[in-house]
């Protein structure tokens, strides 16, 4: 199949996709949607000019990019797209469905005059900076490469709106657990180990496992810190795994145990799974899952954590493969919008090309298309953005409308119907 038919095939898909996210919303709406959808994966960025080239309107760039950055300042975008992509991801959702929560950050380093810049920690740069932070939650299956996007959102704690962190962590973790009715195990790193956050997740029946801290206190034999308890906890087994070290593979031996716990003020019994061997302070994870002490039980704990490490690659190809970072938007509602409409694109090139069976052949070839200069990498989601990008560039981009939805039933409101 020559690269134009696959062109259609996959603006077809786009098209789909966005009238199926945008269902019941205004039509003005749907198509910045569409728009949106399309122009960020044809050029592999978020900058309106771009996306605008991408469009190839019959008038000059600078007034599509004057409109795109008008409707992206609809102040009920974030909401209407947010909450449909989670309604769509959530169907996903199963009872043992990982549900992977990531704090992340967008670093500005040379802008001043974006609105509500708030100081971030530059992770690459390993320095403090200018910025926002982002909140992700992605869905993912302990022996499955398959992501799937549910909640994406930027903010700034220097913003009219913004309460705290824990707000923030709180809202997102009701949103997600109340529209996929509390399935799924949810992952966290030490950012996550807070009593605030314990308290709220115990309180609402939610399962969970965590990195903790090892000043964390905890009542095992005594009271005392996480790393204490650590110490004494009897290892039951050990595991080999083989990790990367500055490009080598290098097999690691690991001591693998669990001991019951209790958080102060706290009376459900929680497990301790403590893995030696990672490094000098060992790995350790608080849950409140069902635990047997037997090798299948504990290291399902485990790898169920190490699933969230190739979360954190997701996160770094959002960033990357869509240049999130060179965003020039100046204000903070259309900031925002672009967020969970980046999400949305995020939810398209992992589920939508990823799991569909009649998708199947043309995801192939768009991992074919990417042109890389040690081919095909073994993160897949870097290939098909690549092959996007690759088959869309340059060739007529013509959307058109977006074919008619399917009537919705009279009992049904519309999602902008106050």
């Amino acid at each position: 199949m020559d690269c134009a038919r696959i062109a259609q095939k996959l603006r077809a898909q786009i098209i789909e996709f966005s009238g199926e996210l945008s269902r019941g919303l205004p039509k003005v709406v749907s198509r910045l949607v569409r728009e949106m959808i399309y122009g960020i994966q044809a050029r592999q960025s978020v900058r309106l000019t771009e996306v605008s080239r991408a469009l190839d309107e019959p008038i000059r760039i600078k007034k599509t990019v004057s409109r795109l950055s008008r409707q992206l300042g609809n102040r009920r975008l974030e909401t209407w797209i947010g909450n449909r992509m989670l309604e769509l991801a959530a169907e996903r959702i199963k009872e043992a469905t990982l549900l992977i929560l990531d704090l992340s950050d967008v670093h500005k380093k040379y802008a001043k005059k974006m609105e509500h810049l708030a100081p971030v920690w530059d992770g690459s740069e390993k320095e403090k900076g200018w910025g926002y932070w982002t909140l992700n939650i992605i869905g993912a299956e302990t022996n499955s490469a398959q992501i799937l996007p549910l909640y994406g959102r930027l903010f700034s704690q220097r913003a009219p709106d913004f309460e705290s962190e824990n707000v923030e962590l709180r809202a997102a973790i009701g949103q997600v657990s109340q529209t996929t009715h509390k399935r799924g195990i949810w992952v966290m790193d030490r950012g996550g180990d807070r009593g605030y956050l314990y308290r709220y997740l115990l309180h609402n029946n939610l399962r969970f496992i965590v990195r903790v801290r090892g000043d964390r206190m905890v009542l095992a034999d005594r009271k005392e810190t996480v790393l204490e308890a650590a110490a004494s906890c009897p290892m039951l087994f050990h595991e080999y795994v083989t990790k990367e070290v500055l490009g080598k593979e290098k097999l690691l031996r690991l001591e693998v145990g669990a001991r019951r716990v209790l958080l102060p003020g706290q009376t459900e019994k929680l497990h301790l799974v403590v893995v030696k061997g990672f490094g000098q302070e060992p790995l350790m994870l608080l849950t409140n899952l069902e635990l047997k002490k037997t090798r299948k039980s504990i290291w399902h704990i485990v790898s169920s954590y190490m699933t969230r490490w190739r979360i954190e690659e997701t996160i770094r190809f959002m960033k990357q493969s869509y240049q999130l970072e060179d965003v020039r938007l100046l204000t903070y509602e259309r900031l925002r919008n672009l967020m969970v409409l980046l999400t949305a694109v995020l939810y398209f090139t992992a589920v939508t090309l990823g799991i569909k069976m009649k998708l199947r052949v043309l995801s192939k070839h768009l991992v074919r298309a990417a042109r890389r200069v040690f081919g095909v990498p073994d993160f897949r989601l870097y290939a098909i953005a690549d092959g996007i990008k690759h088959i869309l560039f340059n060739r007529s981009t013509k959307l058109g409308l977006s074919p008619r939805p399917p009537a919705l039933p009279p009992s049904q409101r519309l999602l902008f119907e106050s």
